[in-house]
């Protein structure tokens, strides 16, 4: 649809626009087309930003989103691909500017914060020397002065002891400060416009609510216009004035962020919107509950259909009293010096048919849980029963047929799969390894998984970079099955998935679990999923657990201070959602890093209801 359309003007027309004045940014009829074919990413593209206000571009991957920054950015590759349309800035043709000068926009005029920091900023520099750098190129300010400023802005964005974390390096940063690091280089200038790229997708959720919470005090601090694009529609509601959708290059839909979360009128809208994991919308709900299916022709919306009940009582998973820790400094004579305490004292059960869901930010212990229970890393005590067996006194034969009951399905398909082997060769390996089947059999075993997890018989003869990353996570679903195991582990295994692909999978992990009888345990940092997903919750902090229960009993009635700081920090995709409540409520999580002797103190417990236990304080 393009911006000339019918629905798009009435929008345009009848809503009120927050903010006035000559537009910072006007982009019309944008069209970007790449490679030999010149296929066409973007489609004539139109919106404007105007001072100090916030546009959300979002849609699912390859939608376009990103090229669109880029082109307003100048930093599409010339001799690859063809531009056409306008991109104004400030008045100023964007399109039209020789190289030198888009080096001086850049930065300048213009900052970015791009998804991923680590691979952004240069690992050999200081974190004070790129923004001075930076400073130095664009201010002509002196390299003392732009280090002192570089401290100063360090210090805006609330890096705790800005002088001496000045002289850190990217790598000794957490992700939330490696991010706001980020943010100090794009606004050390005082750009007219900041362009967010994913900037919080990858983040805990309390980080996430500190990134956005310092981008909004800071644009009302200097009035900076920003374009932030995602595609997680909480996140929109909570930053944007107005939105832009996005489908396959095109504009679909464009108005107000109130508009939008309360009355779209574009098909693929509404579906975005309806795939999205609410808070708060599995009360009254006993089970886990697919997500409705969405039309994307009408529009139209499935009604909802209660989950089934398939825990059984016995108990299939039993952790007692798990302790993981990691040496990480030792004495000249090869004596441990500091440890992290990854795991304390950890205990926990797993019945036949639940999903347990473990939740915490980054560093709470969740994988090393799940990499101590599949044996990928030595416990320091505690016991792992696995159907009454302890699986780390089995002798390593017996061991090995045990652990076939539990598979595990990683965050980032692609890389958990071989590049160079076809999917059903991948399918089918783990039942020749463990001598479950002959080459037949096995190829048999994996074209009918693939049609279990939703895909084509076809695909077992193509490679991994032929499937888009919701095909390629059913592939490690499917591959996870073959052993026929009775506990699936997902580690974040939805995390960095557009939300309709996110709803599809967590519906077949769902329709797998009742028909099969599968235990998850299913890690992640998304509250709102995990709600959707869980029979019960377990949430983890610093290595301990600090609450578990019951699914409803967590979410209606969090009891430790840390699990209502989570659920907090949960993004409200909903019209007047506000960031206000979040931005005071948040910090730094704490070391788990202690000295070799040191010994935590004995936890206690009180229960509040049947199955809800939380830690004393």
């Amino acid at each position: 649809m393009q911006m000339n359309s019918p629905v798009i003007s009435a929008m345009r027309t009848s809503q009120e626009i927050p903010h006035s004045g000559a537009p910072i940014v006007s982009v019309e009829n944008l069209s970007v087309s790449f490679g030999k074919t010149r296929a066409n990413v973007v489609k004539s593209v139109s919106f404007q930003i105007a001072p100090g206000e916030t546009v959300a571009i979002v849609g699912e991957s390859g939608s376009g989103k990103s090229v669109t920054s880029l082109a307003i950015m100048g930093l599409l590759p010339a001799g690859d691909c063809e531009v056409t349309g306008s991109v104004q800035l400030a008045g100023r043709s964007v399109l039209s500017m020789f190289e030198n000068e888009l080096r001086r926009m850049r930065g300048k005029e213009v900052g970015m914060i791009f998804q991923e920091p680590l691979t952004a900023l240069n690992p050999v520099m200081t974190v004070g020397d790129q923004i001075a750098e930076v400073l130095q190129a664009h201010s002509g300010m002196s390299a003392s002065t732009a280090r002192k400023e570089a401290i100063r802005f360090l210090e805006k964005v609330r890096i705790p002891d800005a002088k001496a974390r000045a002289k850190s390096y990217p790598h000794e940063f957490s992700g939330g400060m490696r991010q706001r690091a980020m943010i100090a280089m794009a606004i050390a200038c005082k750009p007219k416009l900041l362009i967010a790229d994913e900037p919080t997708t990858a983040l805990d959720v309390t980080v996430q609510a500190q990134i956005l919470h310092l981008i909004k005090e800071l644009q009302r601090d200097q009035g900076t216009s920003v374009l932030f694009i995602t595609h997680d529609l909480g996140v929109v509601a909570e930053i944007a004035d107005r939105v832009v959708v996005m489908e396959k290059g095109e504009v679909v839909e464009q108005g107000t962020c109130a508009a939008l979360f309360t009355n779209p009128t574009h098909p693929y809208t509404r579906m975005l919107l309806s795939s999205v994991p609410r808070l708060g919308s599995m009360e009254g709900l006993e089970y886990p509950t697919r997500f409705p299916s969405v039309d994307r022709v009408t529009g139209e919306i499935s009604s909802m259909v209660p989950g089934k009940n398939t825990v059984s009582p016995n108990t299939l998973l039993r952790v007692n009293d798990l302790v993981t820790r990691f040496t990480i400094a030792k004495d000249l004579i090869g004596r441990a010096r500091r440890r992290v305490h990854a795991v304390e004292n950890v205990s926990f059960e797993l019945k036949r048919g639940e999903t347990l869901g473990l939740v915490g930010e980054s560093g709470s212990g969740k994988s090393t849980i799940a990499r101590t229970i599949m044996g990928l890393v030595k416990a320091q005590s505690g016991a792992i029963n696995l159907n009454g067996k302890n699986l780390n006194q089995l002798r390593r034969e017996h061991s090995k047929d045990a652990i076939r009951e539990i598979q595990m399905i990683f965050q980032d398909p692609f890389a958990s799969l071989n590049p160079r082997q076809k999917v059903g060769d991948a399918i089918a390996e783990p039942l020749l390894i463990h001598r479950r089947a002959n080459a037949a059999k096995a190829r048999n075993v994996a074209l009918d998984l693939l049609r279990k997890v939703g895909l084509d018989e076809t695909a077992a003869g193509r490679f991994p970079h032929e499937f888009s990353g919701g095909q390629r996570q059913r592939i490690c679903i499917a591959r996870a099955l073959a052993l026929n195991p009775s506990i699936l582990i997902a580690d974040e295994s939805v995390s960095a998935l557009d939300v309709t692909v996110k709803a599809q999978i967590i519906n077949l992990l769902i329709d797998l679990q009742e028909s099969m009888g599968l235990s998850y345990l299913f890690i992640s940092h998304d509250m709102a999923v995990v709600e959707r997903v869980s029979h019960r919750v377990a949430v983890l902090y610093l290595g301990e657990l600090v609450e578990i229960g019951p699914r409803d009993e967590i979410f209606s009635r969090p009891c430790h201070p840390y699990t209502q700081k989570l659920l907090a920090a949960v993004p409200r995709p909903e019209a007047g959602a506000s960031l206000d409540a979040l931005g005071a409520q948040v910090e730094e999580i704490r070391s788990p890093v202690f000295d070799a002797g040191y010994m935590p103190p004995p936890r206690r417990y009180r229960r509040v209801a049947e199955g809800h236990l939380v830690m004393e304080s």
